[in-house]
């Protein structure tokens, strides 16, 4: 993904509210199901890594990240935005490469 496909998902995730929230659990299989349904409906989504998850925010995005088809697009604070592509019909158009 180029720098300037990640500078528009930022953009479409800017006024999105986190839809994920990571607790004292972390990533556990039930989340893992939650956010790639999430994904399949929106495309887009935020997640939050609260305080009590036993995770850092920096294991969070590489243990999300290994979910097939999921692109990180940003990590600011303890919030990620997570991008995948709807395998049939994608409603987000990335910008050329």
């Amino acid at each position: 993904m180029t720098g300037k496909q990640k500078r528009y998902l930022r953009a479409l995730a800017h006024p999105l509210k986190p839809l994920v929230n990571l607790g004292k659990h972390g990533l556990s299989p039930e989340n893992k199901r939650e956010i790639e349904t999430l994904l399949l409906d929106h495309e887009l989504i935020k997640l939050k890594v609260l305080d009590s998850c036993s995770l850092s925010k920096k294991e969070c995005a590489n243990a999300v990240g290994r979910i097939k088809g999921l692109e990180v697009v940003q990590v600011i604070g303890k919030t990620l935005v997570l991008f995948s592509p709807h395998p049939d019909d994608p409603e987000i158009k990335l910008p050329a490469a």
